[in-house]
């Protein structure tokens, strides 16, 4: 079985459901609560990259930070809007699994089960 990191929030019930759904498929994530411990710069542009996504597709748009960081600003490079999700974890969408070369976003938390 492929060692899966489930970036996770307890708070959250789609988190919280989809750790359920990989513990129900006999799969004991590495679990990193984000919000203490953020990935790095690094981390969370590999992750993008494997989520095919861009910066701001996985940020939580109606956070409070979002709006007083003016996050909105088309004129902002990605590296800028990288930093701003590892200075404020609050912003990063979650849950998030990662396997390999396999990422996924938990929305809906079945979506995690794609790294399987």
């Amino acid at each position: 079985m492929d060692h899966v990191t489930l970036y996770h929030n307890p708070r959250c019930s789609k988190s919280r459901k989809a750790l359920e759904l990989l513990r129900a498929h006999n799969v004991e994530p590495e679990i990193v609560e984000y919000l203490k411990a953020p990935p790095s710069l690094s981390e969370l542009d590999r992750i993008l990259t494997l989520l095919g996504m861009e910066p701001r597709e996985l940020m939580r748009r109606k956070e409070t930070v979002y709006k007083d960081l003016a996050l909105d600003d088309e004129s902002l490079d990605r590296h800028s809007l990288l930093q701003a999700m590892v200075e404020h974890p609050i912003l990063i969408e979650r849950p998030i699994a990662v396997s390999n070369d396999r990422a996924a976003l938990g929305r809906p938390p079945d979506n995690v089960l794609d790294v399987l």
